[in-house]
C-alpha cells in the first residue's frame, strides 16, 4: 500500500523546549487516524507540520506533490474583506464559479430571467446540478445561509463551521482536522460522522469527542512524551492496549528504579579516579538515570475543591420570556431547581442555550418573568468562550489574583502554587507566561478558576472543547461525585449520557421542553413512532385482565401463558445489565460496549416475543 504522506525524523519545539524529536509516521490511503495525547504534547503542531503549514526544525515531510491536503485549523483565519461566497467558491473551479453565480442570483428577489436561463443551461452542460445540491447540503448543515455576508461579522463558532464547510466541499485526498466537532450541534456531528466514513477517505484528526473518535477512526496514534505509539483499531481497542503498555512500562520503571538505587550506591563507593574498565558502567548509570527521570508518574488532574453549603431554596425560574430581534428565544418557561439536579441543555445552534444560561446566572435580565435565587446559591460558570487572560501575565499571578490559599474538599487549605500542581501545572509553567500555554492548558486553567469559587451550582458550557481526554475522564469523575446542581451544555454525547438525568430541550421558536432521561434515551424516543390515542394498543397488563381467550387452540393458549414468564425474565435481565452499565468505569470502553450490545440484543428478543404476544392477543378479541 503506497503511503500518501510520511514524517521522517521529525522534530519541533517552542521557547527552547522540544515537543518531540525523531518522530516517524506514515498515513496510507483509507486510514482514518486519530492523534491523541495530553494537552501540550504537540498534537496541533504535528497536524500543522503534516499539513505543510510550516517547516519542522528537524526531519522532513514526504508526500506526492499531486496529493491535495485539506487542513482545518483549531482557530481558522480568513482573507480580509472576504464574503462567505468569496471564500467558499474557488476561482479555479468552473463548476463552483457557476454555482456561486447561480446562488447569488437566486438570493436576489428579482433575478434577471435571461441570466437565470443561461445559468440553468451552463450548469446542465457542466453536470453541476448534483454538485450544487451537495454544496447546498453542506452549507445548510453548517448553518451557512447568506452567502453575501462578510466573514468579519461572523462569530468564532460560525467561522470554524465555515472553514469546515469549505474543506468538505473541496473533498481533498487527505483530511487533516483539528477538533472538527467544536461548535457543532449533535445532529450535525452525527451527519459529519456518516460523511467522513463514506467512501474511502483518508483522515488525520485530533478530537476529544469519544463517540466521534470511536465511530470514525480505525487507527489511533498516541503522542506521549515526545514518542509515537501506533494502535490499529478504534478507541476502545486503543484503551485496552494502552493499559497493557502502561503496565509493562510500570514494571520496567520499577526494575530500573531498583537498579538505579544499587548503581547509585556503587557510584558513591567508587574512588574519584575511576578506571577505564569502570567507565562503561558509569555511562550506563547516567543512561539509566535519564530514562528514570523521563518517565511520567502518571499524574492526573485532581478536582476536589470544597463546595459551598446549599440551602433549601436554590433557584426558581418563573414564566421566563425572551426575544431578540422579534425572534422568540424562550417562551413562558418555568422550573424550580432541586438539590442534586443534573440537567443537560440540548438543542441546535442558535436556539437559545447561552441565553438561558445568562438569564439563570443573572448576566441577562429576562424581558418577562423573574429569576428567584436562593441566598446560599454560589454559581460556578464555565463559559464556552473561555476567559480573556492577559497573555503577558504569569500563570501563578492569575490564580493568586483570586486567592493565595484555597480550601479543599477534605478541609485542608493549600497554596495557589500547590493547587496549580494538582491541575498539572508544574513550577516551570506556573512561573511562565500565559502565552506559552496550549489552547487546552488555557481551558484547564479556566476550569480551575471556576472551581476555586467553591460553587454549589455548576454550569459547564461546552467544557470538552480543547481539553484532552485524560482531563475529561477526571472531570467526569469529579462531576459524578459533585453533590450540587449541575447544568451541562455539550456536544459530547458520551458526557451528556453519563452526567445528565434530565434534559432541557431548546426546540426553537421559544419552546423549552423537559425530558426525564439522558441524551441517548431522548434520541431513541424521537425515533420511536408516537401512537395516536384513538389507535393505542392494549398494554400487556391490560390484556392479562381482559376477558378469557375464545379463539386460541390449546397449543396457542399454552404459548400465550408462557410468554408472561419470558417477558419477565428478559425485563429482569435488561434491568440488571442497565444497573451494571451505570457502575462500569468511564474508561472501560470495551466493557461498556459489551454490556450495551447485550442490552440491545435482549431488547430485540423482547420485541420479537411481544410481537407474538400481540398476534395471539388479537385472536382473543
Amino acid at each position: 500500500m503506497s503511503t500518501l504522506i510520511a514524517a521522517e525524523g521529525l522534530g519541533h519545539g517552542y521557547h527552547d523546549e522540544w515537543l518531540f524529536k525523531n518522530l516517524t509516521l506514515g498515513i496510507n490511503p483509507g486510514q482514518r487516524v486519530a492523534l491523541v495525547g495530553i494537552n501540550g504534547a504537540g498534537k496541533s503542531t504535528l497536524l500543522k507540520l503534516l499539513a505543510d503549514r510550516f517547516s519542522p526544525l528537524e526531519g522532513k515531510i514526504v508526500k506526492n506533490k499531486a496529493v491535495k491536503i485539506g487542513f482545518l485549523d483549531q482557530e481558522p483565519s480568513f482573507p480580509d474583506g472576504y464574503s462567505i461566497s468569496d471564500f467558499i467558491f474557488s476561482l479555479e473551479n468552473k463548476q463552483q464559479q457557476l454555482i456561486k453565480e447561480y446562488e447569488e442570483l437566486i438570493e436576489d428577489p428579482n433575478p434577471d430571467e435571461k441570466t437565470l436561463n443561461r445559468l440553468y443551461e451552463e450548469l446542465s452542460e457542466h453536470n453541476a446540478w448534483e454538485y450544487e445540491h451537495e454544496i447546498k447540503t453542506i452549507l445548510s448543515r453548517m448553518g451557512i445561509n447568506h452567502l453575501q455576508q462578510k466573514i468579519s461579522t461572523l462569530s468564532g463558532g460560525q467561522k470554524k463551521r465555515l472553514a469546515l464547510a469549505k474543506l468538505l466541499i473541496e473533498d481533498p485526498e487527505i483530511y487533516v482536522l483539528d477538533e472538527p466537532t467544536n461548535h457543532l450541534d449533535i445532529d450535525t456531528i452525527e451527519w459529519l460522522e456518516k460523511l467522513l466514513t463514506s467512501g474511502n477517505k483518508t483522515i488525520l484528526l485530533v478530537t476529544h469527542d469519544r463517540y466521534f473518535l470511536d465511530n470514525v477512526c480505525n487507527t489511533i496514534v498516541e503522542l506521549d512524551r515526545g514518542k509515537i505509539y501506533n494502535y490499529n483499531g478504534n478507541y476502545a481497542f486503543f484503551l485496552e492496549k494502552k493499559s497493557e503498555r502502561e503496565a509493562s512500562d510500570e514494571s520496567t520503571f520499577q526494575k530500573n528504579k531498583n537498579l538505579l538505587k544499587k548503581e547509585l550506591e556503587w557510584m558513591r563507593r567508587m574512588p574519584a579516579a575511576r578506571t577505564v574498565k569502570s567507565q562503561s558502567r558509569v555511562n550506563a548509570f547516567y543512561d539509566l538515570e535519564d530514562k528514570t527521570k523521563q518517565r511520567s508518574d502518571n499524574q492526573k488532574v485532581t478536582l476536589n475543591v470544597k463546595m459551598s453549603r446549599q440551602g433549601n431554596k436554590i433557584l426558581e425560574l418563573n414564566h421566563i420570556g425572551q426575544t431578540f430581534d422579534d425572534k422568540k428565544i424562550i417562551n413562558d418557561f418555568t422550573y424550580v431547581f432541586k438539590r442534586g439536579d443534573r440537567i443537560g441543555l440540548a438543542g441546535k445552534n442558535g436556539t437559545g442555550k447561552s441565553t438561558l444560561l445568562n438569564i439563570i446566572t443573572g448576566f441577562l435580565e429576562p424581558e418577562k418573568g423573574n429569576v428567584d435565587v436562593g441566598d446560599t446559591t454560589v454559581y460556578g460558570y464555565y463559559k464556552q468562550g473561555g476567559l480573556a487572560f492577559n497573555e503577558k501575565e504569569r500563570v501563578i499571578d492569575i490564580v493568586k489574583s483570586d486567592a493565595e490559599y484555597i480550601k479543599m474538599a477534605d478541609g485542608q487549605t493549600i497554596s495557589a502554587s500547590a493547587l496549580l500542581t494538582l491541575f498539572l501545572f508544574p513550577p516551570k509553567k506556573q512561573h511562565g507566561m500565559v502565552e506559552k500555554l496550549s489552547g487546552g492548558e488555557k481551558k484547564r486553567l479556566h476550569l480551575m478558576k471556576v472551581l476555586m469559587q467553591n460553587p454549589n451550582f455548576l454550569i459547564l458550557d461546552e467544557p470538552t472543547n480543547d481539553l484532552d481526554i485524560d482531563t475529561l475522564n477526571v472531570l467526569e469523575e469529579f462531576l459524578e461525585n459533585f453533590p450540587g446542581v449541575l447544568i451541562l451544555v455539550s456536544h459530547d454525547r458520551y458526557l451528556l449520557d453519563k452526567m445528565s438525568e434530565q434534559l432541557f430541550i431548546m426546540e426553537g421558536e421559544g419552546n423549552v421542553s423537559i425530558y426525564n432521561g439522558n441524551y441517548s434515551e431522548y434520541r431513541i424516543s424521537l425515533d420511536t413512532p408516537k401512537e395516536n390515542p384513538s389507535t393505542k394498543k392494549t398494554t400487556f397488563e391490560e390484556t392479562k385482565t381482559a376477558s378469557p381467550t375464545k379463539k386460541l387452540s390449546f397449543k396457542e393458549q399454552k404459548e400465550l401463558d408462557e410468554i408472561e414468564e419470558k417477558v419477565a425474565e428478559k425485563e429482569n435481565e435488561i434491568e440488571e445489565l442497565t444497573k451494571l452499565l451505570g457502575m462500569i468505569e468511564a474508561t472501560d470502553y470495551l466493557k461498556i460496549q459489551e454490556t450495551s450490545a447485550k442490552i440491545d440484543l435482549l431488547n430485540k428478543e423482547l420485541e420479537v416475543v411481544m410481537g407474538r404476544w400481540v398476534e395471539l392477543s388479537d385472536k382473543t378479541n
